[in-house]
């Protein structure tokens, strides 16, 4: 786990801009927002639409809340950007896209890149930050590819070199044995979790959990890594107390500190 200083602020680990949430996936701005501030981001804000952030709000009085716009012309301030859970992929949603690519660009600021930012991606050929993490499961990981699924799932680990070296990234191709694999094409597999996992909105978890380590320096390789094992460790955790059938993804978001505690 990244070391926490005493002498310390909410800026000393990380600040995080979430784009995340759109008309039907509330869920998902809350989930990626609260994984993020649970794992030790010490700020986050989440950018969504009006009818989003008033929603999440209620459920997470921690975080800020900032329209589209305030938040583009903020990035700058943000040691992290979270792109893609739930934000659709409208008109709309890709000029906002755009924006942030260009600004993280610009400021040379980490991109974790999840969801609907991946199926955003794949559409277009868009350049991406030099610190970029995507996170797609093996549909997206088909599409960001231009192969067939069943292509992806025969070989797991060479469609995560093939994303990391095309889109020069690290990818966490996640599936039961979920591959993560950096710039270098050095891979590591993942050997937690179980069934506990396949739900909806774990993977906004995921995505948040990632994000929440990158804010606090720990590299996109190492972040990668431990954010795909705490994810997993904590849905074994849970499905003791739950069962692998009834662990639901806020359950795994609010409870990152039982696979924390067990590495402290």
């Amino acid at each position: 786990m990244p070391y926490r200083t005493q002498e310390s602020h909410k800026g000393t680990f990380g600040r995080i801009i979430n784009f995340s949430g759109s008309g039907n996936y509330v869920g998902a701005a809350y989930l990626s927002s609260l994984s993020a501030l649970n794992v030790g981001a010490g700020y986050l804000a989440l950018a969504a639409s009006k009818d989003i952030t008033d929603k999440v709000s209620t459920m997470l009085p921690e975080a800020v809340y900032l329209s589209y716009q305030k938040a583009l012309n903020k990035i700058k301030d943000f040691s992290v950007i979270l792109f893609g859970c739930g934000i659709s992929t409208n008109s709309n949603a890709y000029k906002t896209f755009r924006k942030v690519l260009s600004s993280a660009i610009k400021a040379n600021t980490p991109l974790i890149l999840d969801a609907d930012g991946l199926n955003l991606l794949a559409k277009r050929k868009l350049d991406l930050p030099a610190q970029t993490i995507i996170t797609p499961h093996p549909k997206e990981a088909s599409k960001l590819l231009e192969i067939p699924i069943d292509m992806v799932l025969k070989d797991l680990e060479a469609s995560a070199k093939m994303l990391s070296e095309k889109y020069n990234c690290v990818t966490v191709l996640k599936s039961h044995r979920t591959v993560i694999c950096n710039n270098n094409l050095e891979i590591f597999i993942n050997q937690n979790g179980n069934s506990a996992l396949a739900k909806a909105g774990t993977g906004d978890v995921l995505a948040g959990i990632i994000a929440g380590l990158v804010a606090q320096q720990m590299s996109l390789f190492d972040a990668a890594k431990l954010g795909v094992y705490l994810h997993a460790r904590t849905g074994e955790i849970l499905s003791k107390e739950y069962s692998e059938y009834s662990v639901l993804a806020s359950y795994i978001a609010k409870n990152i500190h039982l696979s924390i505690l067990e590495l402290i």
